[in-house]
């Protein structure tokens, strides 16, 4: 190919980038502009299918840098993709299929939303993970895709990216190369007022084989695209370039970064570069030619598809539509005793055993979270993924592992660690990544290691976020059924399972089911009461309502597995479970703050707890059925 079309196939992506940003008056040209060379090359290398994006073996290409959507919609539009000019001429606007960064499942051909720095890096590595994963479940021959990310200074300076590329480097990932656009330019300025680090030896230092290049420079471009393909170690490009390359006097500006070049400067970039300075989003019908994956993409699945075995398609059509009524859920006895995340552990290998493409991990907590999966392996040879101390990237991985198109991941750590991941947790309620989020030591019972691991404030932080369902079961039987529910969401869940035993209940119900979040437990006739409760604290309330019973005060219980189901229950199924004529009175030991919702009283936590054995801290924070009943009486 003809640099000089490859120059004009750059200058293109520039122009309509730059012309995108300006119509909005909003966005980043700088980027866009100055990785436009390195997005034309790479383009050439990519096997892609505009027309099935859900096509198993293609690349993957994950944009980290989710502010450079002026390039990522140009790619899009130019390789055949459901992107014309018209919703690029609506760029982050209102209901536009163009926002101001890449959303999975709105814009056609987006692999997974990134938006925040660092996030793209580790969602990179999930998807090279799952395709290693893939590999050695269906073979070399069926799954030989790479997996390529753009990123930039910004993402690299988040800790996010060197967790993840850390266990890159760690599961020598040699299907995975991040092209780096190295422009030395944030928002503030030059990276040296807070960056001075040597990014090559960082990435020598944990498994990367690097290379260095101009990132303006074709064929430096290509040739390090080919060693990466090649090389037996994941593979980082650094790709020395200037910021918003192409135009006319602000080439190399931090200015371009965040801001239009202004209609003056656009012109003057396009009279430089050949273009007529009067038209906007132009793509000349030789450069469309040039950038389409249609035909291309249509031959290369074709050819794909005609490869695969009968055994080999029965495989993946059963890791892509598993059959969840399959699993043979263990049963619990009334009346023992055993932690919710013991419960967890065996119904987690319960899965297992009935869905073949069920796998996950912790972030170095699989023995206190009970989340091995038995005789299973480790992976990428099996299925119990050692995600290391990296919470932040395991949850971003995790989220791209799921996207991956076969598989169904979890991720598992303590409870009160989930506030190092609570970015990725969020990007996976907006995107609807059914991710399976296990958090245990749920509360104060977590006892000795004291109020910096007593997640007191995190049910509500989470019950907060739309699109997201956090179970906190009260017991065995209502953990499997909480799975139940869960595995019928397209929607990221969670599992709050408690550290300390908790007794298995009778499963007989008043009215209503887990599924819908909060239900009936227990009725007695002519209640003055509602006691609303979840996890540990529905077996508190249970004895306290016998209690109260005996004192002539009679007390309806309501367990509340997922406080987010029950927000969308009617008023009608409301009024059944939650009498209108009763006071309504809600225990947790956490914060407990949206119970007022429902509630008159809540009895939750204002601390942040303290160190000592569970069972004291419970009588000392007024968790005991002695204190809930007295509590009960003085607000009656």
């Amino acid at each position: 190919m003809s640099k000089q079309l490859l120059q004009k196939q750059a200058d293109t992506i520039r122009f309509l980038a730059a012309d995108m940003v300006q119509k909005a008056n909003s966005g980043h040209p700088g980027a866009p502009m100055g990785m436009a060379d390195i997005a034309t090359v790479l383009s050439s290398h990519l096997n892609l299918n505009p027309s099935n994006d859900k096509w198993l073996n293609r690349d993957r290409l994950v944009f980290s840098g989710g502010h450079a959507t002026g390039l990522v919609y140009s790619l899009l539009h130019l390789w055949g993709f459901d992107v014309n000019l018209a919703d690029m001429r609506e760029f982050r606007q209102h209901n536009s299929r163009t926002p101001g960064h890449p959303e999975y499942g709105h814009t056609h051909g987006v692999e997974i939303t990134t938006g925040p720095l660092g996030q793209g890096i580790a969602n990179a590595v999930g998807f090279a993970m799952a395709s290693k994963y893939a590999q050695n479940v269906l073979g070399k021959d069926v799954i030989n895709h790479n997996v390529y990310c753009l990123c930039g200074d910004g993402d690299l300076q988040e800790g996010i990216s060197y967790e993840a590329c850390s266990m890159a480097g760690h599961l020598n990932l040699d299907n995975l190369v991040v092209i780096y656009d190295s422009n030395e330019i944030t928002i503030e300025g030059d990276t040296s007022i807070a960056w001075s680090e040597n990014v090559k030896k960082r990435f020598q230092a944990i498994n990367f084989e690097v290379f260095e290049i101009d990132g303006h420079n074709f064929d430096q471009i290509d040739k390090a695209i080919v060693a990466a393909k090649a090389s037996d170690k994941p593979a980082l490009i650094i790709a020395n370039t200037a910021i918003g390359k192409g135009a006319a006097t602000l080439e190399g500006s931090h200015h371009t970064h965040g801001a239009p070049l202004g209609e003056d400067e656009i012109k003057a970039s396009k009279v430089k570069a050949g273009f007529d300075p009067e038209e906007t989003f132009v793509v000349p019908y030789d450069i469309k030619g040039a950038f389409d994956k249609l035909i291309q993409g249509v031959e290369a699945e074709n050819a794909w598809n005609e490869s695969l075995s009968d055994e080999t398609k029965a495989k993946i059509e059963q890791l892509q539509n598993p059959d969840f009524d399959a699993i043979k859920y263990p049963e619990f006895e009334v009346g023992t005793k055993v932690a919710t995340r013991g419960s967890n552990h065996k119904i987690l290998n319960a899965i297992a055993q009935a869905v073949p493409g069920f796998l996950g991990g912790s972030a170095d907590l699989a023995p206190s979270n009970k989340t091995e999966l038995a005789n299973m392996g480790d992976f990428p040879n099996g299925r119990n993924v050692h995600f290391g101390i990296r919470e932040h990237a395991m949850a971003a991985m995790t989220n791209a592992m799921n996207l991956y198109g076969l598989f169904r991941v979890f991720s598992a750590t303590f409870f009160v660690f989930s506030d190092y991941l609570k970015p990725s947790a969020r990007i996976a309620a907006l995107a609807s990544i059914p991710q399976h989020f296990v958090w245990t030591h749920d509360s104060i019972g977590v006892g000795e290691d004291g109020p910096t691991h007593q997640p007191i404030e995190h049910l509500s932080q989470f019950r907060a976020l739309p699109n997201f369902y956090v179970f906190r079961p009260a017991d065995a039987n209502e953990n499997v059924d909480s799975w139940k529910v869960a595995f019928k969401m397209n929607a990221p869940t969670a599992f709050v399972c408690s550290r300390q035993d908790l007794e298995v209940l009778k499963k007989e119900k008043a009215y209503g089911d887990v599924s819908n979040g909060g239900y009936l437990l227990k009725e007695r006739e002519n209640a003055t009461v509602t006691i609303m409760a979840s996890g540990s604290e529905v077996s508190l309330a249970l004895k306290a309502a016998c209690q109260l019973d005996k004192d002539g005060i009679k007390a309806n219980i309501v367990s509340v597995p997922c406080f987010d189901l029950l927000l969308e229950q009617d008023k009608e199924y409301i009024s059944k479970i939650i009498k209108p004529s009763t006071k309504v009175f809600a225990v947790e030991a956490a914060r407990g703050l949206e119970y007022y919702k429902f509630a008159d009283e809540v009895f939750g936590m204002d601390s942040f707890g303290a160190s000592g054995p569970a069972g004291e801290l419970f009588k000392e924070f007024g968790f005991t059925v002695e204190s809930l009943v007295e509590r009960v009486k003085n607000e009656l």
